[in-house]
């Protein structure tokens, strides 16, 4: 098997909101979209993450009204603290504060608007442990 590229892909009731909150505070760009549906990239992400509206008929049947629920998009990040400030600047509500783990992962969370969870983390501090 040879992978050519990787995609997330969560089911939300709105693909535009989730779509422009990503594309806004986070420098996503769309790739493609229509109704019910939108791919974003960043070049330095790796991944795609895809948005699809619930109950979406192209969707199995078993997977049309599942909602992007339990899932986190973590990003690693170079400069922690400035993410945070920048985005508590843009008005996003910061939905978990800024934690530190006994192992060094240091991470604070923030959700869109269909409530999926967008968290930032940084490895930095562990390096010096």
């Amino acid at each position: 098997m040879k992978v050519t590229s990787s995609a997330v892909s969560l089911n939300v009731d709105d693909v535009p909101g989730s779509a422009a909150f990503l594309l806004e505070h986070f420098g996503f760009r769309e790739e493609m979209s229509a109704d019910g549906f939108a791919s974003l990239t960043r070049d330095d992400v790796g991944m795609n993450v895809l948005f699809l509206r619930r109950g979406l008929a192209t969707l199995p049947a078993d997977q049309r009204e599942e909602h992007a629920a339990g899932l986190i998009l973590a990003f690693v990040v170079d400069d922690l603290e400035g993410e945070l400030a920048r985005l508590r600047a843009e008005g996003v509500t910061i939905t978990m504060p800024l934690t530190e783990e006994e192992w060094g992962e240091r991470a604070f969370q923030v959700r869109d608007p269909n409530g999926v969870i967008v968290q930032l983390v940084d490895w930095n501090a562990a390096a010096g442990r």
